[in-house]
C-alpha cells in the first residue's frame, strides 16, 4: 500500500525539482533607509512634535520605547509570515493543501515542543478534514490496482481500504511525530536548510530521516522515525491487513515503504517554500 503513496509523491516530487530549477529568486534588496527620507530644504526647520506622557506615570516616553515596539511589530510580523513559529510549529500546508504543521521555515532558536505540543500538533495534522479526500485517493487506486486483494472489491473493499490507509497513517503519524519524541526527547519538526545548491538542500533533507536534533538541539540518530515507523509497521500488518500479508517480509516491506515515503516528502518539504513563493508571484 505504502509503494503507491511513494509513487504519487514521487510524482509531485518532479514537478517540485522543476519548478525550483527554472527561476531561481532573487534575495529582496534591503531597502536604503536614507533614500526614503527626503533632503532637507535650506532654511527650513522641520517641526518637532513633543512626545506624549504616558498616562500611567504622566512621564514622557523614552527613545527605547519605540525601538522596542518595533522590535515586537518586526518579529511579529516574522511569525505571521512563518505560519506561527512563535507557538513551535506552522500553519502552512504543501501545495495549500496537505498539513504541514511540523515544518518550521526560519526559526532560529526556538524553544523546545512539550509533550503536550508534539500531540496536538500531531492529532491536528491526521484528523485533518483534506485528508479525507486524500485517503479516499489513495483507496481509489489501490482498489483499481487490486493491491492487497484479501480485501476484495466492490464497496466493502473499498471501505476495508480506506480503513486501513487512514489507520496506517495516523498510528506511524502518532509513533514518529508524538510517541517516541516525547519519550526519548527528540524533536519531531523538520527545519528547512533553505539555502545552497539544489543538491545539497536535496542531500540535507534526505539526511533528516537518520539524523534529527534531541529537544536540548543536539544532533542525534533520528530513533523517532527509524524505530517509530517499524513499530507502526507492525502493528498494522499484524493487527488489521488481510492474514496472507501477515508476514515478517511484507512487515519489512511496509516498513521501508514508509520510510522512503518519508524521505520523499521531507525532500518536497524543503523546496516547497520555493514554490509557495513562485506560485504567489504568478498569482
Amino acid at each position: 500500500m505504502r509503494v503507491i503513496n511513494v509513487i504519487l509523491v514521487c510524482r509531485l516530487l518532479v514537478a517540485v525539482f522543476c519548478a525550483a530549477q527554472s527561476t531561481p529568486d532573487s534575495p529582496p534588496s534591503a531597502a536604503d533607509p536614507s533614500a526614503q527620507q527626503p533632503p532637507a530644504t535650506v532654511g527650513q526647520t522641520p517641526q518637532q512634535t513633543p512626545a506624549p506622557a504616558k498616562p500611567s506615570t504622566g512621564q514622557p516616553s523614552q527613545p527605547g520605547d519605540q525601538s522596542q515596539g518595533e522590535g515586537k511589530d518586526t518579529q511579529s510580523a516574522k511569525d505571521a509570515a512563518n505560519g506561527g513559529t512563535a507557538s513551535g510549529t506552522s500553519k502552512d500546508r504543501l501545495f495549500f493543501a496537505l498539513p504541514n504543521f511540523l515544518t518550521v521555515e526560519n526559526a532560529g532558536k526556538i524553544p523546545p515542543l512539550t509533550t503536550g505540543q508534539k500531540f496536538k500538533v500531531v492529532a491536528q495534522g491526521s484528523f485533518d478534514p483534506v485528508l479525507i479526500a486524500w485517503y479516499a485517493a489513495l483507496s481509489g487506486i489501490s482498489q483499481a490496482e487490486d493491491s492487497e486483494d484479501g480485501y476484495g472489491q466492490g464497496a466493502a473493499g473499498f471501505g476495508k481500504r480506506y480503513g486501513a490507509y487512514a489507520a496506517d497513517g495516523t498510528i506511524e503519524n502518532f509513533f514518529v511525530g508524538a510517541i517516541l519524541p516525547s519519550v526519548l526527547h527528540q524533536d519531531p519538526r523538520f527545519f528547512p536548510k533553505g539555502q545552497g545548491s539544489f543538491s545539497s538542500r536535496t542531500e540535507y533533507a534526505v539526511s533528516r530521516i537518520f539524523i534529527t536534533r534531541s529537544d536540548s538541539g543536539h544532533r542525534q540518530f533520528n530513533f523517532s522515525e527509524m524505530v517509530g515507523a517499524a513499530l507502526a509497521s507492525t502493528i498494522s500488518t499484524y493487527s488489521y491487513h488481510p492474514r496472507a500479508d501477515r508476514t515478517v517480509g511484507n512487515t519489512a516491506s511496509v516498513w521501508g515503504s514508509q520510510v522512503g515515503y518519508d524521505t520523499v516528502t521531507l525532500v518536497v518539504k524543503e523546496f516547497w517554500p520555493d514554490i509557495r513563493r513562485k506560485l504567489k508571484k504568478q498569482h
